[in-house]
Order: C-alpha cells, then structure tokens, then sequence
C-alpha cells in the first residue's frame, strides 16, 4: 500500500507518519514534508523519483505530473485503467494526505498581493480534488482536522476503509476545495463580484427554524463569538437576538445593560454602576423583558447577578462573571450563559430573497457631536446632545419605521416595526406612559426624516425637547419652522438608518 503526503502545516502530522509506517504503509512525499519524514527517521520516498523531474519554478511545480496523478486516479475495476497503470509503470495510491497552503488566512493578516498569490495552492487542490474523484479506490484526506478520524480507521482496520468511509472523506474534501475557491474568487472580485459566492465552514443542526414545523441549522462557528458556560441548546430565535444584542451593545463605552426581546432593545440604560444600569433598563419595559435576552459590557456581580435573577430571561450575555455571580445565574438549568469575547465581524451581510441573494455593507456608521447639525434656532443642551446621540445608536439597531424616545441615557420607550412614522411615535409615547414616565425634557430620535411636521407636534405635545433625525424631506422646513417656534431644538445628522 503507497502514501502520498504533502502537506503545508505538519501539526499532528507525526503520529499519522508513525501509524503508517508500523502499517508498512510505503509513504512519497514532496519538499518540506519529505524533510519532515526524513528527520523522524522513517523510510519515504521523494516525488521527484516518481516523476522524475524536481521541482521548478520555486516550487510552484512539484506534483503536476502523469506519475503521481495517474496513479491516484487510476480505476483498479477498470481493464483499460490498469492496462496504462502497467504500461506506464505507475504507484498505485491508496491514501492522499493533503494540506494546502494558508490562504485564506494570509489575506486576513494583511500580507502583500504578492504573498498572497503565492499562497493560491495549484498542486495540492488538484490532488485533493483527484482523490475525491476516485473515493472507490482512494482515501483523501484534505485537512489536519481529519487526522484523528484517519488515525481511528488506520488503528482499527490496519488501514482497511468502507465505500461510504471514502465517499465521506471526498464530500469533505470537496468541501475543502470549495471553501478554498470561494476565497480567491471573492479576494481577486473585490467590492464587485460577478457572481454572489459564499462560504461558511462548520454547520450547526438546530432544534428547529423560527417555528417548530421548520427546519434550522447555523453555518459558522459559534465558539469564536463566545463561550457557553451553561444553559439549553442554543435556537434559531436566540441567535437571531443574540446577534442583535452584540451588535447594539458593541457601541457602548459606558457601563450599560440591553434587553433584547424580538431583535429589538425594550429596555436600555448607560450607568456609573452595573447594578443602577440594570434596574433602569428594566424599568423601560419590565412586560416585554420577560423572557428575553440581556446583554452588557461589565462584568457580573453577585449584586447584580440576585435582581437579575428575579426575571425570567432565555439567555445572558457579558464580558464575565464573578464566581458568586455565575453560582446564582446557573440555578436555572435552562438559562444560557454566555461570555462574549472581543471579535470582528464582518463588514457586510446578505438575505436570500425571490430567487436569488442581496449583498450590503453593514450599517457600521455611529453619529457623533461632529456630526450633529442644528437646523433650528434653538441649540441643544450638552445633556440632550449627550440624550440624542445615545437614542440615535439605539434608533440605528430598531426595526424600521422606528422611533426612540430617551432621557438621562435611559431608553423610555420605542417605537418599531410601524407602517408610519406617525404611528412608531404615537406606539412610543402610549408605551412610556404606561410604565410611568414622564416625557418632559425628553428626546426623540428617528431612523429617518418626517415626511410631515405632525410627528414634532405631537412630540412637543408630549413634552419632548429635542430631535434628532437625518433629514432630507421636501418637507424638511414644515418641521424646522414648528420646533423653532415652539423652542425644540432639532440637529440632522444626514445619515438614515432603515433597519427591515
């Protein structure tokens, strides 16, 4: 039985080497994998004295040749096949080990064009993807992540594997190749591609879709987001408002707690302490609370670990927890426990739609006082600028039409989801009456502009002094004239952020 092995990182290439030759399994291999094996001081052959030809080119070609891929393509079951396999005198392979070069992660440590192309591997994935295609006489092995699979059937079968052991091994080896072109498709395509093309490693089964009746599955790996510390299999609609939670509470700097219900914040507050954070968060909805997600950007006390554990939540999210904390946290078996670790996601996003796929930047713009204009005689306070900037973060992660009322850094009540910007406003200032505030002094934020002056009058009305909103209705000057003459101040920002 023959080895061909070639690979870029030897990690856990050793054991397999050792298992292999114990087996009498021969072993070629090309280069740096060759030394490798050498040095361990096990017999291996060198593909140069199979093709007869070294390597060229600085090693761009290595392994392009009939010797080597005729002998991984070969059909033994084929007459004509073995004939030429005969006449040609080729080494028949039973076991490709591949690992091609690092590009994908080349790229995202920002390395030279140059350095990157030549990490674009030419022999390794056509050897992968020739060992795929003859799974009814080769074993491929296309990444390190397979070798303890490998090492189980070498160990238990000497070597020996099942049909539907080899198909497996190509599926995922087709997998690997796929991964690997839609990465340099997607790097020379830039910000134009032709074609949508996307590639998401691992896949996650879940319970269920966003109902029972459908099916869910999660593709992409949820350990780099964050670490399960406790709690029930995680669902399609817990990740819906997980991603939420984490993209609304990325923008905060001050200590501040979010509650997540529906993928919208229904209580939100910026606070010296941890504790107050959480109290008035609550107290922005303490109904629609129940059973949703909470996030922060502190650390866990045991202080605040005893109110929050009053409620029932689905999950919690947070940098950390103390021990004492985490001990009280975890006396609901169910409760997720999260910790959020410091990630980058991606810049842009997609939805499947009709028959196709929609691409976009995401809305990674977050308004500060530079970009904050005032339209109105009136000039905001230094507290309602600080109020209009925290309701506009807060308006930009709300589905539109949206409306988001605050005072004091504390979300008093939104309005989402309407058919009217009407109607999100008046939904807002019903609900945060209902909970007891008093609007009075309060601010307004809006995801984008009035079409008509009719919600300022009625946000004046309510007590509420300023207005923060994007501008760029015909209208624009109804509105302006009305918050002047009744003393609100108004700043545009020129950026709108629908949310659908």
């Amino acid at each position: 039985m023959f080895a061909f092995i070639s690979v870029y990182n030897k990690d856990g290439l050793e054991v397999i080497v050792k298992k292999l030759h114990q087996l009498n399994i021969q072993i070629i291999s090309t280069g740096g994998t060759h030394e490798f094996i050498k040095k361990m001081n096990i017999p291996v052959i060198s593909a140069e004295s199979l093709t007869g030809f070294p390597s060229i080119l600085g090693g761009r070609v290595k392994t392009l040749h009939p010797n080597i891929f005729g002998g991984i393509l070969a059909r033994r079951n084929d007459l004509f096949d073995m004939q030429q396999v005969d006449e040609y005198k080729f080494t028949l392979f039973d076991l490709v080990i591949i690992d091609l070069y690092p590009f994908e992660e080349t790229v995202e440590k920002g390395a030279s064009d140059e350095d990157i192309i030549e990490k674009i591997d030419i022999g390794g994935i056509s050897l992968i993807r020739a060992a795929a295609k003859n799974f009814n006489d080769v074993v491929i092995i296309s990444c390190k992540d397979q070798y303890s699979f490998l090492y189980k059937l070498l160990d238990k079968n000497a070597g020996s594997t099942t049909l539907e052991e080899r198909r497996k091994l190509a599926t995922e080896a087709f997998e690997v190749t796929s991964h690997y072109d839609t990465f340099i498709y997607k790097y020379f395509a830039g910000n134009s591609p032709a074609s949508f093309k996307a590639s998401v490693k691992k896949a996650q089964p879940l319970r269920y879709g966003e109902n029972p009746h459908q099916k869910g599955v999660f593709y992409g790996n949820l350990n780099d987001i964050f670490e399960k510390l406790h709690g029930k299999e995680i669902s399609y609609n817990n990740l819906l408002d997980i991603d939420a939670a984490i993209a609304l509470i990325s923008e905060f700097k001050e200590t501040t707690v979010a509650i997540i219900k529906h993928n919208n914040a229904c209580g939100l507050a910026s606070r010296n302490t941890l504790l107050q954070a959480w109290k008035d968060a609550l107290a922005g909805d303490p109904v629609s609370a129940f059973g949703g997600i909470i996030v922060t950007n502190r650390n866990i006390d045991k202080e605040t670990s005893l109110e929050i554990n009053k409620l029932f939540f689905e999950v919690i999210i947070a940098p950390g927890y103390n021990d004492d904390a985490l001990e009280i946290l975890k006396q609901k078996k169910n409760r997720i426990i999260l910790i959020l670790k410091n990630i980058i996601f991606s810049k842009y996003s997609f939805r499947t739609l009709l028959n196709g796929v929609i691409e976009q930047d995401k809305d990674l713009k977050t308004e500060t006082i530079a970009n904050l204009h005032t339209v109105t005689k009136r000039t905001p306070t230094q507290q309602e600028i600080e109020d209009l900037i925290f309701a506009n973060i807060i308006v930009k992660h709300t589905k539109s039409n949206a409306i988001v009322l605050t005072k004091n850094k504390q979300l008093l009540a939104s309005g989402t989801g309407q058919t009217s910007r009407i109607d999100a406003l008046k939904h807002a200032i019903e609900k945060a009456k209902s909970f007891g505030f008093n609007l009075q002094g309060s601010v307004m934020s809006s995801d984008a502009f009035f079409p008509f002056a009719d919600s300022v009058e009625l946000a004046y009305n309510a007590g509420i002094t300023a207005v923060i909103q994007p501008g760029g209705s015909i209208r624009d000057e109804d509105s302006i004239r009305f918050c002047s003459e009744h003393k609100m101040a108004m700043v545009f920002t020129g950026i709108r952020h629908f949310k659908h």
